[in-house]
């Protein structure tokens, strides 16, 4: 070979080197939408793209195509579509999809708190594990709820002993009906003893959820609407319940008196005291209440009178129940309810008054003490930490039964918020990327840029709360995405991986990757393609098409299970089937090549053969079913 043609073919050859295909996937998404196909994914992405670069009328477009076609979607396309129909003066519409946005994304109502489900339950994940919890041993097998504290006795409903009429039930809550019980305390909070408590308060009606002052002489407890002998009815004929006070003299309590805020008209029960005994909270469902039943609270004057009951407002209270409150020396006021997202049933939540009389935002307390059955009724010795709860759980002995509790851990919160913006390629990091943070209603609260490691830092932030991320740098696809704050004290690191606009491809890569294809799946009958299978094939259709002289390698992968044998059949089948059907495309067959590897190429140790049997999680037996494009020709 002379010297001449030798220069000749390392020029060539560096020429083919230096060789590659930029891909566009957007505008590969838009010729495709241009030619019929949509799914939701490709419109999101579309929208998005048009979004956060500020052409919100193309947005808006491309986010009306994905609300005719599913509303299954995160709440933030919610609004995103509306600040994009407000570009193209939709105003009426946009007003719209903002009013379901703020239902959707957690601000006032049970649908709200439940339609981020992967954030809550992350959040009563991160608030579970602070208690021990066993049986207290004193409970029989009817209804057993509900208790307080006096004199080193806990005091408590039961259904026990109602003889002929245990089985009525009560018509607010659906309880059997009860009489008051206590039992001695002994240690680490275990009980023992029960007897029947308090003669005079006891009737054959239903009481209930006493409070006792600090002194003991003073009680508040619920009752049926049941005084002097006498029963008394709403206008439907319903016997109500209601709070009653009572004031002991000797052994005796006598003066049985209601509250003047009680009526026939509707129920109100189960009192609690603050720590300085001017403030009785309870739940009710009068006028003014904005669900099933809420918690208020009313001033106890130094006269004994009492104030106009205030509603607690909708960060406690919901559309759904909330019942059973309990307010601790720290103010932390604890109730149930089956209206703030749970495990459940009615769950046992916990909030904190401000000192502006507002209510931070209610956080769930987590597994052990709820569950997937009713959870109310919470009580907690504040020095101690000793408590008890009622559950109707599996493995009780009646219908509601009383567990002792120690809690390990407080909810105490102090959140540092910071991250890092990477090259989701790369992994590298990416220094002077812009990082914005809004809260849960999109309100922008800070703006930063990542330093030389690529990092962000915005600080303390509130516990428990959605914010929203967005990081943006040029090149690069602007992402944004939501994270919730965990409830106790500590740090939330977000990761952020910007993928760049354009791919970069040259000889030798895997076009999938640039449209995050995972597997081409084809249904048994050969020739009919799924549409999940024609849309992924069709950006590697737009790609061949875009470049004409682009050859690729089909390959088809699959994890171990099925025999060594089943799965390189299948494989080829499904690499056989993707070229036939670019072929049917007009993509010349001499541009394709390609097989099937079945289990020969795992990308980890998770194989299984001879016994088809392996211990890898569904997520790494994920990783190793692959379709892979591999560019052989530019």
């Amino acid at each position: 070979m002379n010297n001449y043609s030798q220069k000749a073919k390392e020029a060539k050859a560096d020429k083919e080197y230096d060789q590659y295909a930029y891909v566009d996937a957007i505008k590969t998404y838009e010729r495709l939408f241009e030619k019929g196909y949509k799914s939701a994914d490709m419109l999101q992405k579309l929208g998005d793209s048009y979004y956060f670069k500020g052409e919100l009328d193309n947005a808006a477009k491309y986010y009306g195509e994905l609300f005719s076609l599913t509303q299954e979607v995160t709440p933030e396309y919610y609004y995103r579509y509306a600040q994009s129909l407000k570009a193209v003066k939709e105003y009426k519409k946009a007003d719209e999809m903002l009013i379901i946005f703020n239902q959707k994304s957690g601000n006032d109502s049970r649908a709200a708190l439940a339609a981020s489900q992967k954030d809550y339950l992350a959040e009563i994940k991160k608030n579970s594990g602070r208690y021990t919890l066993e049986n207290t041993g004193i409970n029989s097998n009817k209804s057993d709820y509900g208790s307080t504290f006096y004199n080193n006795k806990v005091i408590f409903a039961s259904a026990r002993d109602t003889i002929g009429i245990s089985k009525k039930q009560h018509t607010w809550t659906g309880e059997s009906f009860t009489n008051l019980y206590s039992a001695d305390i002994g240690d680490q909070g275990s009980l023992s003893n029960p007897n029947p408590f308090g003669k005079k308060l006891n009737t054959k009606f239903h009481e209930s959820t006493p409070v006792f002052t600090k002194d003991g002489k003073t009680v508040y407890f619920t009752r049926n609407n049941f005084l002097n002998g006498k029963k008394g009815k709403d206008a439907d004929k319903t016997t109500l319940l209601k709070i009653y006070k009572a004031t002991l003299d000797g052994d005796d309590w006598k003066d049985i008196i209601e509250l003047p805020f009680n009526s026939d008209e509707y129920n109100t029960a189960h009192p609690a005291l603050s720590a300085d005994e001017k403030t009785l909270y309870f739940a009710s469902n009068m006028p003014g209440t904005i669900g099933q039943s809420d918690i208020y609270k009313v001033a106890i004057n130094s006269d004994g009178s009492f104030g106009t009951p205030t509603n607690l407002g909708r960060t406690v209270n919901t559309e759904g129940r909330e019942t059973f409150p309990m307010i601790t020396p720290d103010n932390e006021l604890y109730f149930a309810s089956d209206g703030h997202p749970g495990l459940g049933g009615l769950d046992i939540f916990v909030t904190k008054e401000q000192a502006d009389g507002r209510y931070k935002e209610v956080q769930n307390v987590g597994e052990p003490l709820n569950s997937s059955m009713d959870d109310f009724g919470f009580l907690i010795n504040n020095s101690t930490r000793y408590g008890y709860v009622t559950s109707n759980r599996d493995g009780g002995q009646g219908n509601d039964d009383i567990y002792r509790f120690v809690e390990t851990k407080k909810l105490e919160c102090e959140q540092l918020l910071s991250g890092i913006v990477t090259d989701k390629i790369t992994g590298l990091p990416l220094t002077n990327s812009k990082v914005s943070l809004s809260d849960s209603k999109y309100t922008k609260l800070q703006e930063t840029m990542t330093d030389s490691q690529g990092k962000f830092d915005f600080g303390k932030v509130d516990c428990g709360k959605k914010y929203y991320l967005r990081a943006e740098k040029e090149e690069y696809t602007t992402i944004e995405i939501a994270t919730v704050t965990a409830e106790e004290s500590g740090k939330t690191f977000v990761p952020m991986e910007l993928e760049k606009e354009v791919c970069k491809l040259a000889i030798g890569d895997d076009l999938s990757k640039c449209f995050k294809i995972k597997i081409i799946y084809f249904d048994l009958d050969k020739s009919f393609i799924r549409t999940d299978a024609a849309m992924e094939l069709s950006k590697i259709l737009d790609v061949l098409e875009q470049n004409p002289t682009m050859e690729i390698d089909v390959r088809s992968h699959t994890d171990c299970r099925q025999t060594a044998k089943y799965n390189m059949a299948l494989s080829d089948r499904r690499a056989k089937s993707t070229i036939a059907w670019l072929v049917s495309k007009d993509i010349n067959k001499s541009r394709i090549t390609g097989r099937g590897y079945g289990e020969s190429q795992l990308v980890n140790d998770c194989g299984c053969e001879p016994t088809n049997k392996s211990d890898c999680t569904e997520e790494q037996h994920q990783a190793n079913r692959r379709s892979e494009f591999i560019i052989t020709k530019l």
